[in-house]
């Protein structure tokens, strides 16, 4: 039939491939063609694959289009011997195996235009001896392009002759999205591809305003290159501030006491009391606030005190008592005697507290505040503020031993604010939490590097799309992600995998389970992902939308031939790395 005068949902018969000779559930097994010699059709100048991972056929039901993702192409004979019949085929008959996922019919409009309506979900399954189809590419380009709402566009369909691949904005981020892939596979940049797609919808759209607001956690420094005037946030450059006050109780006992001493019950108890008063005198004091409605998680700024020079009662090496801020409640909780072990409890926190604030790796944290004015609205306006659309926190200069601290304090804080916010406030500014390497954040098994963030992360992770704040989980080792978190995103974007481990992970999770797009993984090109979940049409093999070198963030591999081609670092410039190093500032 000529393409130029047939219905649109009428079969064509240059497509069959086959006919089907089981349906179980939403699977169907399709027996080929026996004339078929090779595995590929050319229809309307266009190539169609038979049988490729990913490809999609069609099967007539009246006027109803039922279609299905193509997941294995195998030998009969192979089919027939794994469900234990005696096999029958012939050396050379094969069978396709599909997953239905969606049913569509062609209508016209008033003016005569075609419209296909395409609806996700199977309410009319095929039977045996059914023709099964290979899809016009122009039907494809409609079943992809059906979205209906806010899209942003982030990257293009394989094999689609450049349709664009749209997702759901409010699906990709209010329910959360995970990006997987291995080492160079392209996940650093097919986020900054996402957020670039974000930020620029409001130009896109000719929208008056647009001004979203995404916070990236960047441990290796690398998206800062990627955002012209974006906003850094930095230990070396002093543009970041996560003080002391801010810390909730967990977080203040893990500074002061540590792993190894967290269960000393009478240290956790001196640092509880301790900082119910000074949160309590300071808020009573300075602020104005009614101290006995405080608890002692409210992030309320207190003054430290000054821990140096101490005898082992407390007391100034001139024999006065030290009784101001926290060091002082400290002190307060000592007993009335002179013996040395009943003092020892709380010599052991003042001295972790002046260890801390003589480290100057540590100034964005432990700066001290010695009352007046209120430093919440500044430090807030740092990561949820309205000056910037895209904010960088940089970890890479943060210590180790308070890096995973850091990185909980703010996903807290932003959370926290979520909740407190109005309704009408949440509405107008919700906000995306980007997390690299968030296997550190909440690992599958084992200790976490970065245990303080846990509960911060996995909070946002269950409860976030309730308050207007979507997070992106990104990692190299999905494997070692803890899966109840990577359960609670509704939508995935896995690149390449090479790893065993990880891509049984990732079949475990998927909601979609599309096993035939899974066993892709460790073939994708760079760039090139399977794009599944609810902010995608259909389970689809894409790729990410390429940026400009300026758009990239700067994760690419060093090239060791160039590299060598040029003269070594002398002793002058080693001598520059070194103070860099020394003082921590890049």
């Amino acid at each position: 039939m000529n393409s130029q005068h047939r219905n649109a949902g009428d079969p064509i018969q240059n497509l069959a491939i086959g006919k089907i000779i089981e349906v179980d559930g939403s699977r169907i097994v399709a027996e080929l063609d026996p004339g078929l010699t090779e595995l590929s059709r050319v229809y309307a100048g266009e190539m169609y694959p038979i049988g490729q991972f990913g490809s999609i056929v069609r099967i007539h039901f009246g006027r109803r289009l039922i279609y299905a993702l193509v997941g294995r192409l195998r030998m009969k004979a192979e089919y027939e011997a794994e469900r234990g019949a005696m096999p029958r085929a012939t050396s050379d008959e094969r069978i396709v195996e599909a997953d239905l996922f969606g049913e569509g019919e062609w209508t016209h409009d008033d003016s005569g235009k075609r419209n296909l309506h395409f609806e996700r979900g199977i309410a009319t399954y095929p039977l045996p001896q059914q023709t099964v189809y290979l899809t016009p590419k122009e039907e494809l380009r409609s079943i992809y392009g059906h979205f209906k709402g806010s899209v942003i566009q982030i990257g293009e369909h394989v094999g689609m002759g450049g349709a664009p691949c749209l997702a759901d904005l409010n699906e990709l981020l209010g329910k959360h999205t995970a990006i997987l892939g291995s080492t160079g596979a392209g996940k650093s940049a097919a986020v900054a591809a996402i957020v670039h797609s974000l930020v620029d919808r409001g130009k896109d759209e000719t929208y008056e305003e647009w001004k979203p607001q995404v916070v990236i956690l960047d441990p290796h420094n690398e998206y800062g290159t990627a955002f012209e005037g974006h906003k850094r946030l930095s230990t070396d450059e002093g543009t970041l501030s996560l003080p002391y006050w801010l810390l909730d109780l967990d977080e203040t006992i893990g500074l002061l006491i540590g792993k190894t001493e967290y269960a000393a019950t009478s240290q956790a108890n001196i640092v509880k009391n301790a900082l119910l008063k000074a949160r309590s005198d300071a808020a009573g004091n300075e602020l104005g606030l009614d101290p006995n409605k405080l608890t002692v998680d409210s992030p309320v700024p207190y003054v430290l005190g000054n821990p140096t020079g101490l005898d082992e009662f407390g007391k100034k090496v001139n024999g006065e008592n030290y009784d101001v801020g926290l060091v002082g409640a400290i002190n307060a909780q000592r007993p009335n005697n002179k013996n040395k072990k009943d003092h020892e409890d709380c010599n052991k926190v003042l001295r972790k507290l002046d260890s801390l604030l003589k480290d100057d790796r540590l100034s964005f944290m432990m700066e001290g505040w010695e009352g007046g004015d209120d430093p919440m609205p500044s430090v807030l306006a740092q990561i949820l503020g309205d000056d910037h659309l895209v904010r960088i926190v940089d970890l890479s200069g943060v210590p180790n031993e308070v890096a995973g601290t850091a990185s909980a304090v703010i996903a807290r804080t932003l959370f926290s604010m979520k909740i407190w916010q109005s309704v009408k406030e949440r509405e107008a500014s919700p906000m995306l939490l980007v997390c690299e390497e968030a296997h550190r954040y909440v690992p599958n098994s084992g200790e976490a590097q970065y245990e303080a963030a846990q509960s911060a992360i996995k909070r946002i992770a269950k409860e976030g799309r309730k308050y207007g704040i979507g997070l992106f989980l990104v990692s190299q080792r999905p494997s070692e992600v803890e899966a109840t978190v990577l359960s609670q995103c509704n939508s995935w974007i896995v690149l390449r995998i090479t790893n065993e481990a990880d891509r049984a992970h990732v079949r475990g999770v998927l909601p979609d389970s599309m096993e035939g797009l899974t066993k892709m993984l460790s073939g994708l090109r760079r760039q090139e992902a399977i794009f599944v979940g609810q902010a995608a049409m259909l389970p689809s093999r894409i790729m990410i939308r390429a940026l400009d070198d300026d758009q990239l963030p700067r994760s690419s591999d060093i090239d060791f031939d160039k590299g060598w081609q040029t003269q070594g670092m002398s002793e002058e410039a080693l001598k520059m790395v070194s103070d860099r190093w020394r003082c921590q500032k890049r």
